[in-house]
């Protein structure tokens, strides 16, 4: 048997190319009691379903805040927002769905305001300038798109299982339901996939003012 040397790949890489750069996930010195966050969690589904972003697949979102007085904010694709991705091996990039000013989204939803989500919500605002808050679902065995989002993310895990991985350019990364805050680069190219048999629930926030070097 012979092979093809144009289908061997090259594993001689530079030193400074096998050490992985985790810059880009960034976790906070914050931590929440897991334990209420998914009660609070099971609380809110037993009357709220999630919002599909328009029709997304294995997609979800529960927004906990809106703008002021103003439940439209929170449906529709507007519960997923403006981002890019490059769809096909053209590799063009392309814009998707409908811009949102995150800054409008101030108002906590009144609704939720009995869950331990208040009180994380009260926490984190005061500590970074917030966009839309959200629980976001990613159904089993699914991935989102290849594309990036206009700013950083706040991630709190309440759900999620090892096969459950964040990857930024190519660098994947878990993080665990432990009560952990996280900030992630989405202003680069980023995916994230549920590669288990059950729902990945994270709390999601939009984060203004968070530079990353």
């Amino acid at each position: 048997m012979t092979l093809d040397s144009k289908n061997i790949v090259n594993l001689d890489l530079k030193k400074e190319e096998k050490i992985l750069n985790f810059s880009d996930f960034q976790k906070q010195n914050l931590k929440f009691d897991i334990v209420k966050l998914q009660e609070a969690y099971s609380q809110i589904i037993q009357t709220k379903k999630f919002e599909d972003g328009g029709g997304i697949s294995h997609f979800g979102a529960i927004c906990l805040t809106r703008k002021p007085g103003d439940p439209e904010s929170v449906k529709g694709s507007k519960a997923r927002g403006l981002y890019w991705t490059k769809p096909d091996k053209s590799g063009k990039e392309v814009s998707r769905d409908v811009n949102i000013d995150e800054a409008e989204y101030s108002e906590f939803i009144p609704d939720y305001e009995s869950t331990y989500f208040k009180e994380v919500f009260d926490v984190i605002s005061s500590k970074y300038k917030l966009g839309r808050v959200r629980i976001l679902l990613k159904e089993p065995r699914s991935t989102l798109s290849w594309h990036r989002d206009p700013e950083p993310r706040l991630h709190i895990p309440i759900i999620t299982n090892p096969g459950c991985l964040m990857v930024i350019d190519n660098v994947a990364k878990h993080m665990p339901a432990d009560g952990s805050v996280w900030i992630t680069n989405n202003t680069k190219y980023h995916n994230a996939f549920n590669g288990g048999e059950e729902n990945r629930v994270h709390l999601v926030a939009c984060v203004l003012d968070y530079k990353f070097n």
